[in-house]
């Protein structure tokens, strides 16, 4: 990338770091009410304010979670993201149901306006149309028009798109007028995807970035036998890149997990990584890897042996 990034598009400044909620919602496996109000607390005390969630996440748990636990938690000034383009359908016994794609103005604004009462908002600051990917003729008829009109409207004060995929998501933000994106897993020390064409395209377009899924399900955080990756089992080769990356980062006494949180801040288009978290523990953990010095010897290395481009050594902000 050469020259100044243009001017973001976002009417407002995302913290450096978020929490993400998949974990609040049930993913992998159950979280408590009491752990749940522990890790939100831990989230704001932490300076991680900005929470992103969806309706997908445990059948509207995540959402209803955030709605009940924010005040209380003293989290008074948070930004908020959900999701859109799918909607819940649950069963008569009120128990959760289907889920289904509807990508219609009347399908966007009614998962809006169930994600606002779970919530308890009346308006939120990022709606993000979620996984798109085999959708891009409804997303261009009916579903980017939808949500630009709940952004003219005030009802949301940010759009874009939230995807797994850099590619697609890299020709929505080249087609419509986009305030943001969040990309997950394909910007991580064993995934550089996002950074051919997606994140140049950004910073030409002052499209604010989100970055999750650091860890690429865990694989980052702890390279041990039955890791998860990509939310399968880890492959061998997978587990040994990320066991020689734990190796050179051991060498130099900072643990892997604290490289793999602070890797996507290398960018200058990145604006916020986004973290999932399923106790007050791991917050604190993922709060004080976010922190901890990374001796640039050590980036060094890392890029000589391909976990890090070098040219985000060159163009890093710090």
């Amino acid at each position: 990338m050469t020259g100044r990034p243009a001017a973001k598009r976002l009417p407002f400044t995302l913290p450096r770091l978020g929490l993400g909620t998949a974990p609040l919602g049930g993913l992998f496996e159950a979280v408590g009410d009491e752990d749940a109000a522990a890790t939100i607390e831990a989230a704001g005390a932490a300076g991680m304010t900005y929470f992103d969630t969806a309706p997908r996440y445990g059948h509207g748990l995540a959402e209803r979670r955030l709605g009940r636990l924010l005040a209380p938690a003293g989290v008074t000034d948070p930004v908020i993201s959900t999701k859109t383009g799918w909607l819940l359908r649950p069963r008569p016994d009120g128990s959760p149901g289907e889920v289904i794609t509807d990508w219609t103005e009347r399908g966007i604004r009614e998962s809006l306006e169930s994600s606002l009462t779970r919530l308890g908002r009346s308006s939120i600051d990022i709606l993000y149309l979620h996984d798109p990917d085999d959708y891009p003729d409804e997303i261009r008829r009916t579903a980017y028009p939808a949500v630009r009109r709940l952004r003219d409207e005030g009802l949301v004060r940010a759009i874009g798109f939230g995807m797994n995929h850099s590619g697609p998501l890299a020709s929505y933000v080249a087609d419509f007028e986009v305030d943001v994106v969040l990309i997950a897993g394909r910007l991580t020390l064993l995934d550089h995807e996002a950074l051919t064409t997606l994140l140049p395209l950004c910073a030409r377009t002052g499209t604010a970035v989100v970055v999750g899924g650091v860890f690429n399900t865990g694989l980052l955080a702890d390279p041990a036998p039955g890791a998860m990756f990509n939310y399968r089992q880890a492959p061998a080769e997978a587990l040994e890149r990320a066991r020689q990356c734990r190796a050179l980062c051991d060498a130099y006494r900072v643990p892997i997990h604290a490289v793999a949180v602070q890797f996507p801040l290398l960018h200058p288009a990145v604006d916020s990584v986004v973290l999932g978290c399923r106790s007050a523990a791991e917050v604190t953990a993922n709060a004080a890897a976010a922190r901890f010095p990374v001796p640039d010897e050590l980036w060094q290395r890392l890029a000589k042996a391909g976990f890090v481009p070098e040219q985000l050594l060159e163009q890093r902000v710090g």
